[in-house]
């Protein structure tokens, strides 16, 4: 199969997806219980005016007509109007999404710089000491839950020792430097929970797969013909031991968006999709919901077809199969 054919293939079950994605979250939003007339009007509403309302959003209609209307606007770029916000969904998630790119990224490149490391760390030391050490460490954080890491970070170094804000992205009133001293501080606490949980999955990750290619023919035979361990351990069993690596960085993404950042931007009141995605449950708010969980799921799809093509890339066994 050539790579044209191959990357036309993802391309088509990545739409599929979201379809799949749009129509689900269509309908579950529907059945949420609670009145989203609420979210529009004050409960001090007559019914009259609830009725207008109502009508006026379309939410008046059956749930076919309101389906199939929802996607015609969707095809248009349309995501609608936020009851809560009343503004463009668009606007609102345009607002919120550098703030979540922002603290994913931080936290995934952290991780991926420690994580790997660490990895080849244990692996070059298989039994030993360090070994085990990590291996406890990584076990162990990938045994916390994000909020209960968040909280307990925000108590000691926000509360008690007061060496980092406990919400928001900035202060208000900064400018210049000051303004992106202020971001700093106020990413570090959310960005080093979501590290502390994800780092165990690369760390064991790498050790188990490096430890695998340190035991296949390949470098037994470099190592066989004189080359140095160091050499070998990074340039030629590492090599294969990221293929796997690879795809793990494509679920901890996905696990970033739709899990972690949710959880971690809701205990820090940091203005990201997360928090966004928060509110607009709480406030019954459906367009917006609707329209962070397809940024999301958008994002997902992406990564998952950009990750399936680099694994492709890497191993041409892949391609072939598909």
């Amino acid at each position: 199969m050539s790579l044209f054919s191959f990357v036309l293939r993802r391309i088509g079950r990545g739409v599929l997806t979201l379809w799949f994605a749009v129509t689900v979250t269509f309908l579950m939003l529907r059945l949420l219980p609670g009145d989203p007339a609420l979210a529009i009007a004050s409960t001090n509403m007559t019914p009259e005016i609830r009725a207008r309302l109502l009508n006026q959003y379309g939410l008046d209609q059956s749930l076919p007509v309101q389906y199939v209307k929802y996607l015609g606007r969707l095809v248009q770029g349309n995501l609608g109007i936020s009851f809560s916000q009343n503004i463009s969904v668009t606007d609102s998630l345009m607002e919120m999404l550098p703030w979540t790119l922002l603290l994913v990224g931080v936290s995934l490149l952290v991780t991926i710089l420690l994580g790997i490391p660490l990895g080849v760390v244990a692996a070059s030391r298989a039994g030993g000491v360090v070994d085990r050490v990590v291996q406890v460490v990584a076990v162990t954080g990938q045994s916390l839950f994000v909020p209960s890491v968040g909280i307990l970070l925000l108590y000691v170094f926000g509360l008690r020792l007061g060496l980092f804000p406990i919400g928001g992205a900035y202060t208000d009133g900064t400018y210049g430097g000051a303004w992106y001293l202020s971001v700093f501080t106020h990413l570090v606490l959310p960005a080093v929970s979501l590290v502390l949980v994800q780092l165990g999955a690369y760390v064991l990750t790498v050790r188990s797969t490096l430890i695998e290619s340190l035991g296949e023919d390949y470098v037994v035979l470099a190592r066989a013909n004189g080359l140095p361990y160091r050499r070998v351990l990074w340039k030629h069993a590492l090599r294969n031991a990221l293929l796997p690596t690879t795809t793990l960085i494509g679920l901890q993404i996905c696990l970033y968006l739709v899990g972690g950042v949710i959880l971690i931007e809701t205990v820090y009141a940091y203005p990201g999709i997360g928090r966004g995605i928060y509110d607009a449950v709480v406030r019954l708010d459906f367009p917006l919901l609707q329209g962070a969980f397809l940024l999301l799921a958008a994002v997902v799809v992406v990564v998952n077809m950009i990750t399936d093509i680099v694994y492709g890339l890497l191993d041409p066994r892949v391609k072939a199969g598909s």
